[in-house]
């Protein structure tokens, strides 16, 4: 094994070290897992190898949890972060405190060496273990490093450190901590400062792919199965896919099989058409304690124009109604990466397989990898994948049998054959749905608040609940779904996604809020409106509300309700547990025998 991650020197960005450290104390979850595979993948994938792509983690440097111990105490910060202020008052509180004085000379060493954008990311004590991957949780700010002198890319670097800092605090973290039964004090954050993959075209900066691979698929498609895992890919910064939005997505041990659409019209309107970038260009307006401070938004237009696209894209050929690969034609642009996944222009899947299952044998369970990549403009030029994370994942151990048949049994309601997780529950009595006759995709943010105040109530009485709404929850985007954050929603026991023909979109599963779900066992289904037993919608509209909105409706139910999923055949049942009139049981006998 290789020395432990050596102490910061000031030619770092120079050396051939990947990974360094200022200060003693814990280098946090996240940081740990990237140290922990940098053996494996410096052995096993060269330049030179058969694959002929540069793989690498991007050159980072960790500081470690006792600075933040000294920050925290010397600025005596912990009243004001225990305490119920809002999350602005608590970040801004956070921006007016110093950092500890025996780290600046580090950060202003290594800020005078590097002008290329960097992402300072969290890396907390807690972060990245198998049933509490705190995914998403805290913030990452990037930052674009850009300014010509360095006192400016100083105080840029400072003003992102204490966000990371201050985001261990927000509602957001001590809600998924009371959920776990974490205290707030035994948690302490590392940050890590990190070179952002990408290249910079004109006031952009951004990697031609992002992507998040799983070992194990919650929704195979087609001929795929669960175990054969899933990978989604995106143009720009990983930000699309982790926040639930538009992205592709396949399954590794069939690149080729033909995407899950209807038709290409479908393709035309449901695939990837705007993308994240670190801003190069004129500051915006100064806001510190904002995610997005330096980030902006592109159209396909826009990469097409930085000459991005040309691995990326296929073109739409109106007069054969079918896409044609790559872009040599006239014609709107639709990102299917088929040159790389059909034509293997270059082997990305063969690389994805591979750091699958290295990631999975350095951490000995199925895995989560998250990466950039960089696609070569000229002929001497190297493809360039950036190893960003890895962290475990849980898969379906428990057996549970749920036959094609079961779900149209007696007292089913809500029922379907695209489930994630595995298990049964039956300790739930309260259900919160949305109204199915009044939603509306204008609605979706203020349905966000309704649920958060919910939740929080039944958090604090410690009941657990049915969840049930429309589109993609945890997307970022409210026009596919409903956006909340995962703390909003943390006391749901299981969730239901249905669709409607207002709101007919692609479940998502590469997000942090997919991950928490499946790590902390909450079973998620996936109801499309038109298809077999679905939501029994007039049960539900029958039973008697707790209280109830415009919008949002709580149920307390007198029986609770028993919740059953079959992570192998992705069958889900959600039943009453009330003697039906036929004499028979939902299922409270079939759950023991399972």
């Amino acid at each position: 094994m290789r020395d432990p991650i050596l102490p910061f020197d000031r030619s770092f960005f120079e050396s051939e070290e990947v990974i360094s450290r200022i200060g003693s104390g814990s280098l946090g979850g996240k940081a740990q897992g990237l140290a922990v595979i940098r053996e494996m993948l410096s052995s096993e994938f060269t330049d030179e190898g058969p694959l002929g792509i540069s793989v690498g983690i991007p050159r980072l440097v960790v500081i470690a949890t006792d600075a933040f111990d000294a920050f925290m105490e010397r600025n005596e910060l912990y009243e004001v972060a225990l305490s119920d202020l809002s999350d602005d008052r608590i970040a801004h509180t956070f921006q007016k405190a110093d950092l500890p004085t025996e780290i600046l000379g580090d950060l202003r060493g290594l800020i005078r060496g590097v002008h290329t954008p960097l992402a300072i990311r969290s890396s907390s004590l807690l972060e990245d273990a198998l049933y509490r991957p705190f995914a998403g949780v805290y913030e990452t700010k990037m930052i674009p490093n850009n300014q010509p002198d360095s006192d400016s890319r100083f105080q840029k670097l400072v003003e992102a450190i204490k966000f990371v800092y201050a985001s261990t605090f927000l509602s957001g973290a001590k809600a998924y901590r009371r959920v776990i039964g974490e205290s707030d004090l035994d948690e302490k954050m590392a940050v890590m400062i990190q070179e952002v993959v990408g290249e910079r075209n004109d006031d952009r900066f951004y990697p031609h792919i992002s992507g998040v691979c799983r070992s194990y698929s919650y929704y195979p498609t087609g001929r795929s199965r669960p175990e054969e895992g899933v990978v989604n890919l995106a143009l720009g910064l990983g930000k699309t896919i982790v926040d639930g939005g538009v992205c592709w997505s396949y399954c590794p041990a069939h690149p080729m099989a033909p995407p899950p659409f209807g038709s290409v019209s479908q393709m035309l309107n449901e695939t990837q058409a705007r993308f994240w970038a670190v801003n190069m260009g004129k500051p915006p307006a100064f806001d510190p304690i904002a995610e997005t401070e330096y980030l902006i938004e592109g159209d396909l237009s826009e990469a097409e124009g930085d000459g991005t696209l040309r691995y990326l894209a296929s073109t739409y050929d109106g007069a054969s109604d079918r896409l044609v690969p790559g872009m040599g034609r006239v014609g709107p642009r639709v990102l299917d990466f088929a040159l790389l996944l059909q034509f293997r222009e270059f082997p990305l899947n063969d690389l994805v397989v591979s750091l699958l299952s290295v990631s999975e044998e350095a951490l000995g369970t199925d895995v989560e990898i998250e990466f950039a990549m960089t696609l070569p403009n000229g002929p001497r030029q190297r493809p360039r994948l950036g190893f960003l994370q890895v962290r475990p994942m849980v898969a379906p151990d428990e057996e549970v049998n749920i036959e094609a048949e079961d779900l149209s049994n007696p007292g089913v309601i809500v029922a379907t054959d695209r489930a994630m997780g595995n298990g049964v529950v039956d300790t739930i009595r309260d259900v919160v749905y949305v109204k199915p006759d009044v939603f509306e995709s204008r609605h979706t943010r203020t349905i966000a608040t309704e649920i958060e105040a919910l939740n929080r109530q039944l958090v604090n009485e410690a009941r657990p609940y049915l969840l049930i709404g429309f589109g993609r929850w945890g997307s970022s985007d409210p026009w596919l779904g409903i956006p909340v954050i995962w703390s909003q929603v943390s006391g749901a026991k299981a969730i239901v996604e249905a669709t409607l023909e207002k709101m007919n979109v692609e479940p998502s599963q590469g997000s942090h809020f997919f991950h928490n779900l499946s790590s902390f066992q909450i079973s998620y289904f996936t109801v499309r409106h038109g298809r077999g037993v679905g939501i029994d919608w007039e049960w539900l509209a029958t039973e008697e509300a707790m209280s109830e909105t415009e919008l949002v409706r709580h149920l307390r139910l007198s029986e609770p309700l028993l919740v059953r999923v079959d992570g192998r055949s992705g069958r889900g049942l959600i039943t009453s547990m009330r003697v039906q009139e036929d004499g028979k049981t939902t299922g409270r006998e079939d759950a023991e025998k399972a």
